[in-house]
């Protein structure tokens, strides 16, 4: 049986191909992909495959783009580091998977698992990649995942005071005091959050529970205060000081 393995990990990838050749000593590596990018150019080159193990969230992206870019009825089990919330999904759909840290022995039971599904396996991975695609949707507007190492992170958007942008790393600041790096862009942030949170200039998003009072600056700008103690200045530009005011005045 001839086996892909995508993982961004060099370790884990060589660790994951190590045990399933003690589970299955038959089947054959065919190859390790580290990227959507790089997995989607093999598969259309190299379509012979009966199995692939896959991450979940690699370097450039989810893995499910890979599924979407390419026409593939090839049986996936996932790696995957996520929460049981989102777990549940592959159980509803009836796709193997291993939790990271995996072991043989949990190598041997997805695909034990794996191997009494049906043939109908194009369709199931179809229904997975559809039913994560509105988890996510679900997820974005109550969460944000942070991905440190092989943890995921989710951080409740309500939660969340200030996000910034410094030295070139977008930083989240929660109300409990933890500070995150984040993926997304603080555009990206801005779209999720909506009308909870004004971005004040191009350094700061801010969530309007966060903020204590405003007070005049100079030349018509406005200094934000906010209720715990925050090293960086948060300055409204006077362009966009009469837009903040009135924004802050519906909460």
């Amino acid at each position: 049986m001839k086996i892909l393995i995508i993982e961004d990990e060099k370790i884990t990838a060589e660790d994951l191909a190590h045990s399933i050749k003690l589970v299955r000593p038959n089947f054959e590596i065919v190859k390790t992909t580290s990227s959507v990018k790089g997995t989607i150019d093999f598969l259309n080159s190299f379509p012979e495959l009966d199995l692939i193990f896959s991450d979940i969230q690699l370097s450039d992206g989810l893995s499910f783009e890979i599924f979407k870019n390419v026409e593939s009825k090839i049986p996936v089990i996932f790696c995957t580091a996520f929460d049981e919330y989102a777990l549940n999904a592959f159980e509803v759909n009836g796709i193997a998977y291993l939790l990271k840290p995996f072991t043989s022995e949990t190598i041997k039971k997805a695909i034990e698992k794996f191997e009494q599904l049906t043939t109908n396996n194009g369709d199931k991975l179809s229904q997975l990649i559809q039913f994560m695609e509105r988890k996510n949707t679900d997820v974005k507007s109550q969460s944000i995942l942070i991905y440190q190492g092989e943890k995921i992170i989710p951080v409740k958007l309500d939660n969340i005071a200030v996000m910034y942008l410094k030295n070139g790393i977008v930083k989240i600041h929660t109300f409990d005091m933890k500070i995150f790096t984040s993926v997304k862009t603080l555009d990206e942030l801005s779209k999720m959050h909506q009308h909870d949170t004004f971005r004040v200039n191009r350094q700061f998003l801010i969530n309007r529970n966060a903020i204590k009072d405003a007070a005049k600056y100079f030349n018509r700008k406005l200094l934000v205060h906010l209720h715990f103690p925050f090293e960086e200045k948060i300055i409204v530009s006077k362009e966009r000081s009469s837009t903040f005011l009135e924004w802050l005045s519906r909460g």
